[in-house]
């Protein structure tokens, strides 16, 4: 059964990031469309199940201050990269591109990481899991396409980063067959996560996908990708 949820995981982001490959040409739409999904899984996801697993452990507090320390590191992560390749753009974008391909794939193994842990518990609590994940694995590949392909990587590393992020969660389902993470660090991991989707959405594709477009279809594709992540993940948890 693990198998067989780990690898309809590994489809659904393949899946995401063909459609993401084959459609570049509207990329400023797709853009729009990330920006919106990365910043809807952060709040409509990632932050509240980080609450929901560490409200025995600790206050609403301290979990938001890890998601604002994830967002500052990330931040100074990708000022330096800057500071590091400001004579040369291209060699800048480029890390931007892999520093986020690498943070969405991260994000994936733990999708299985959770679907792994999920089943510990029991298979019904495994399968709601495992629903939820697949839910939103489709617009993971179209994320990890994009980031690539807005900071020129070329079709050829978009498709090579799709692959990591796809084999990613089965990588991460297959962890869990030799240890069992603890909530409440599970909770930390992913409020953390929660600040770097922010500030990826927020401070990097959601400005590019305006840039040089109309403002109105790439803002609408921006509330189209919140909308879907919200719905998605209520309808998952039904």
């Amino acid at each position: 059964m693990l198998i067989i949820f780990s690898f309809l995981a590994c489809v659904a982001t393949l899946f995401g990031g063909i459609f993401a490959l084959r459609f570049k040409d509207r990329l400023h739409l797709i853009l729009g469309f990330s920006a919106g999904a990365v910043i809807g899984v952060a709040f409509f996801d990632l932050l509240p199940e980080s609450l929901s697993l560490g409200a025995k452990y600790y206050d609403f507090f301290f979990i938001t201050t890890v998601m604002a320390l994830g967002f500052t590191f990330y931040t100074l992560l990708d000022r330096m990269i800057i500071l590091h390749s400001h004579h040369d753009e291209t060699e800048h974008r480029e890390r931007r591109g892999i520093l986020g391909a690498g943070s969405l794939s991260v994000h994936s193994f733990l999708d299985g990481l959770a679907i792994g842990l999920a089943f510990q518990v029991s298979q019904a609590v495994g399968s709601i899991v495992t629903i939820a994940v697949l839910t939103h694995d489709f617009s993971d590949g179209i994320n990890t396409v994009s980031m690539v392909l807005k900071n020129q990587g070329g079709y050829n590393k978009a498709f090579r980063w799709l692959l990591v992020d796809a084999v990613a969660p089965i990588i991460g389902v297959a962890s869990t067959l030799f240890f069992s993470l603890p909530e409440n660090i599970l909770a930390l991991v992913l409020a953390l996560f929660s600040g770097f989707f922010i500030y990826i959405g927020a401070s990097d594709l959601l400005p590019e996908s305006h840039h040089a477009h109309p403002t109105l279809w790439t803002t609408l594709s921006t509330i189209l990708g919140m909308a879907t992540l919200f719905a998605v993940i209520r309808l998952a948890a039904l």
